[in-house]
């Protein structure tokens, strides 16, 4: 019998049909694991941290590019609005 990592609940499965790589699922925690190895059977949460920090970086990625304004060619297009207000000022 396997144990969830996570949870330590006990997972229904024949020890000798798993394979390496294969995903298995918590029935408590709905963890989901990977069986990194089969003799004996270890099986390593995957975690969905990692894919949540990168979608977050990626998102603050393209709200900064969202910001900046490109010309034709994808060289960036400097902002006239710091020199239209120094030209005010000067006024």
């Amino acid at each position: 019998m396997l144990r969830c990592p996570e949870c330590s609940a006990e997972i229904d499965v024949d020890e000798d049909e798993v394979e390496e790589g294969e995903i298995l699922s918590c029935p408590e925690c709905e963890c989901e694991l990977e069986v990194s190895q089969t003799h004996p059977v270890a099986l390593n949460p995957i975690s969905d941290d990692l894919d949540e920090e990168e979608d977050d970086e990626d998102e603050d990625k393209e709200d900064k590019e969202d910001d900046d304004e490109f010309d034709e060619n994808g060289d960036l297009l400097e902002d006239d609005d710091d020199d239209d207000d120094a030209e005010d000022e000067d006024e």
